[in-house]
């Protein structure tokens, strides 16, 4: 017998019944094309939420007040506000003797108000920040200026913009020396940023900047800090960095050996990496879910395979009576279901990456710099997976096909 025949013979077998044969592919072109859609969509994403981190920097260390488990969430995540983070602490930490491995640091707080320019009135977010935020996120300004130290020490009320909220504000019209008001007071613009897209899940193109004591004595009415961040002066000294930081807010905040911080130290180095075991969780997790598809279609393969024997009882007994041995039968029949996958295998492929492919010029429309990728492992995972349920569910027919007496089958009607 030639190595083609087994294949001649699968192929008029699974062709005279098309309808049949259509509906068992597609049962496997839909499991393939949810593995490779969801791998596909899984790293693309996983893509975008470490690049929003990694656009931060990756040798920053964060400061939040409320304490924590080292691989749990920060009081402030959970939605508790907590008010033992001050400004002392703040100009601790910025004394070059106690961290002098901190290049800048600048402290954080933030509120909502109503903004209004001659032009346009809404709702917005401001932040408070230190002039060394230009330094610590490594900003540009693309007209105008920063804030002073000055500015932020005499309670300066001037504000720098972000670059798409400085069109919202002044549509057609240079907004450097215009007054804006918020909270009722008049705030003028000294700078707008270049802009910068979205990063950490924020977009700092719509904010709006002002001094820091400024933020916290005319727009908040608070004394403390949401949090501060600050930029290591090389990567290998972050670990360093924050044990020193950690030993002087210990110290700042008088509390003694064995009592619990009351503050949280993070650096974005290790927050890549939670970041990345989170999102190889989730996506694994889909991957098992969209799984699940390519078993239904095993099942389809399987009683599709089951049919197909009890139609074809009387060739199986006549191939069986001229010399065909049962490892000719099982393979027989297992070359028909590796055929049914290999064909839903190559149009699910295909499926999937055109699915991924409409996924990545949509999503960037929304505002988030998506990348359309799909991992070679995808489409070898999805073809390895899908001829493996094809042997599987296959197996079962094959055997019992093999199974089946010449006798009894010639006599079959």
């Amino acid at each position: 017998m030639k190595i083609s025949d087994p294949i001649k013979i699968a192929y008029r077998s699974l062709t005279s019944s098309k309808l049949r044969f259509l509906l068992t592919v597609l049962g496997v072109v839909i499991g393939v094309a949810a593995v490779i859609m969801v791998m596909a969509i899984g790293a693309s994403a996983q893509k975008l939420v470490l690049s929003q981190v990694e656009n931060v920097g990756s040798n920053l260390v964060v400061v939040l007040p409320g304490a924590s488990e080292e691989k749990g969430p920060p009081a402030g995540a959970l939605g508790i506000v907590t008010t033992t983070f001050k400004n002392d602490d703040l100009k601790a930490l910025r004394a070059k003797r106690n961290v002098p491995h901190l290049l800048a640091v600048s402290g954080y707080v933030s509120g909502s108000a109503t903004i209004e320019s001659p032009m346009q009135s809404f709702e917005a977010s401001f932040q408070g920040v230190s002039p060394a935020m230009a330094e610590v996120e490594d900003i540009a300004v693309a007209v105008g200026r920063f804030f002073f130290s000055e500015e932020e020490s005499s309670l300066a009320r001037v504000v720098v913009l972000g670059a798409s909220r400085a069109k919202d504000l002044f549509p057609n019209r240079d907004p450097i020396g215009e007054i804006i008001t918020i909270k009722n007071s008049p705030f003028k613009v000294i700078g707008v940023l270049e802009e910068r897209g979205s990063a950490a899940f924020s977009n700092p193109d719509t904010l709006i900047y002002v001094p820091l004591d400024t933020a916290q004595k005319i727009l908040l009415g608070i004394n403390y800090l949401n949090f501060a961040r600050g930029k290591v002066d090389a990567p290998e000294n972050i670990e360093r960095t924050m044990a020193d930081m950690t030993l002087l807010l210990r110290k700042q905040h008088d509390l003694e050996e064995g009592e619990e911080s009351d503050f949280s130290i993070r650096s974005t180095k290790a927050a890549l990496g939670l970041l990345t075991n989170i999102t190889d969780v989730l996506k694994y997790f889909l991957i098992a879910i969209a799984s699940i598809s390519l078993l239904v279609g095993g099942i389809g393969i399987m009683n599709s395979m089951l049919i197909s024997i009890s139609e074809r009882i009387r060739e199986i007994g006549l191939r069986k009576a001229v010399g065909a041995r049962p490892e000719h039968i099982i393979t027989q029949f297992l070359i028909e279901s590796s055929f049914i996958t290999l064909i839903g295998g190559c149009i699910g492929v295909i499926f999937g990456v055109c699915i991924a492919y409409v996924v990545a010029l949509i999503i960037p429309h929304l505002g988030y710099d998506w990348q359309f990728y799909v991992p070679l492992s995808s489409v070898i995972i999805g073809f390895s997976v899908s001829l493996l349920i094809g042997i599987v569910f296959g197996l079962y027919p094959a055997l019992r096909a093999s199974k089946v007496s010449p006798m009894e089958s010639l006599r079959y009607e």
